[in-house]
């Protein structure tokens, strides 16, 4: 995907088809005057967060984003296939980061649910570079005790509220043919990446190295866990307090576009397409996420 263009998207029955449009100095799409707010914030239905600048583009454009300045912060706003959306970028990698902007993001627009979007390495042997993760659950593997005669890590596991793996459930069940979706890049290349629906583990570190100890130990937490990432764990946490202080459930869910095998092939190329598939995939899941109540 290039540096400057990326396409936004429309959807004819679950097929994604190229529209033309720009970012950069030049951008024609997603481009709007910021604007300062008076008084309190319209209330979203979903809050995104995401973490590097080339998932904050993927996701701008996909879902059609507006920019909208709320004091020193800047955030982006649209309503997307009939529900309410505000998206907020990180400002760094990591747990403590993504916790910070989701408190910046309930301050703002108070969410009733909140998506981490974008990249993540996969380690599982069914999941493929391009393929995309919807997490029904979170491990979270840097708890540890060092002692002298070793370092046990202690994985605290969180699942998804129930209603987020209802409608995640219900949004795979959909997908015709099942669990693929038929992407058109803006190169004109078609794919069709398989969406899984499973746990992902959390953690600190960016894992480069398929013989790392933290594989190993996921590994053996759950055979079953898809991929890794570096911000559901301070998401997820953070709801779960969050719900305790203000009386009423706060829910969360990740979607992560894989862009690596979390090996030494690590490389940086398949991000920008790794991101656009999560985009893709989080535009189509959005009336799943709506309360109808």
């Amino acid at each position: 995907m290039s540096q400057q263009h990326v396409d936004g998207i429309l959807n004819y029955g679950g097929t994604m088809t190229v529209r033309d449009s720009a970012v950069g100095s030049n951008a024609r799409v997603v481009q709007a005057a910021a604007v300062q707010r008076d008084g309190a914030a319209e209330r979203a239905q979903v809050g995104v967060i995401t973490i590097l600048p080339l998932e904050t583009q993927a996701v701008r454009l996909a879902l059609g984003l507006r920019s909208e300045r709320v004091g020193d912060l800047t955030f982006y706003r649209a309503m997307v296939n009939g529900v309410s959306v505000a998206a907020t970028m990180a400002l760094e990698q990591g747990q403590r980061s993504a916790m910070a902007a989701y408190s910046n993001l309930v301050g703002a627009f108070d969410p009733e649910i909140t998506v981490l979007a974008g990249i993540g390495g996969g380690i599982h042997e069914s999941v493929a570079i391009g393929d995309v993760i919807l997490a029904t659950e979170m491990v979270y593997y840097d708890l540890r005790k060092i002692t002298p005669t070793g370092t046990p890590r202690r994985g605290q596991s969180r699942p998804v509220p129930a209603a987020i793996g209802h409608a995640v459930n219900a949004f795979i069940a959909d997908l015709d043919p099942p669990s693929r979706l038929t992407i058109v890049d803006p190169e004109g290349t078609s794919r069709s990446p398989v969406v899984h629906a499973g746990p992902i583990g959390s953690g600190e570190a960016v894992i480069a190295d398929e013989d790392a100890d933290e594989i190993a130990f996921l590994a053996s937490f759950n055979d079953k866990i898809l991929a890794v990432d570096m911000e559901a764990g301070g998401l997820g946490q953070a709801c779960h307090e969050r719900s305790a202080a203000s009386g009423r459930q706060h829910r969360w869910m990740v979607v992560r576009g894989i862009s690596d095998r979390a090996d030494r092939n690590k490389s940086d190329t398949p991000q920008r397409v790794a991101a656009w598939h999560a985009a893709q995939v989080l535009r189509l899941l959005l009336p799943y996420l709506e309360n109808k109540r």
